[in-house]
């Protein structure tokens, strides 16, 4: 942080899918705006909460002064032969957005993972207009390893890459 604006500590914890409602107006907030997530901008909080809470999906938020601020899943990026390797997915608050937390959320997503027994994360949709989560994810050790031409809908732009992103635990 810059110039004595230090700010309040950020806390972290996994929570249950009776919990979801804490964490859905930034789901909500996120995924409607049609330019990151694919996800289905008229997803219900229901759909929402069995995609991020239902096993083996694992929910956390962040809180900053008691406020929900932002929020990440962690689940294996696939079954079977594929389920050593994590996938995160991460949501900040607007209002919250230029505070580190995603940075903080994705340190604690990687150690989460770590526990859990994950060898790898790997990100499978990170649209490329989405420049400083592109950054961000380098700069926490993720290599893009493949561009995948057209493949989101941007509400705003139309048809834009994705890359696939992995780095090694």
């Amino acid at each position: 942080m810059g110039m004595g604006t230090e700010m309040p500590p950020l806390d972290i914890r996994e929570i249950e899918a009776g919990e979801f409602e804490l964490v859905w107006p930034i789901f909500h907030a996120v995924v409607s705006a049609g330019d990151t997530y694919a996800y289905d901008p008229e997803m219900t909080l229901e759909e929402a909460r069995v995609l991020w809470t239902r096993p083996p999906a694992r929910c956390f938020a962040a809180r900053q002064d008691g406020v929900v601020v932002g929020a990440y899943c962690l689940r294996p990026n696939q079954t079977g032969l594929g389920d050593h390797v994590a996938n995160a997915g991460y949501m900040v608050a607007p209002e919250a957005r230029g505070r580190g937390i995603a940075s903080a959320m994705c340190v604690h997503s990687l150690d989460a993972a770590r526990h859990a027994g994950f060898q790898a994360m790997q990100f499978n949709f990170v649209a490329t207009s989405n420049e400083g989560a592109v950054r961000l994810w380098q700069r926490h050790g993720f290599a893009i390893v493949g561009r995948v031409p057209g493949a989101f809908r941007h509400r705003r732009l139309g048809p834009t890459d994705v890359l696939v992103m992995h780095r090694l635990l």
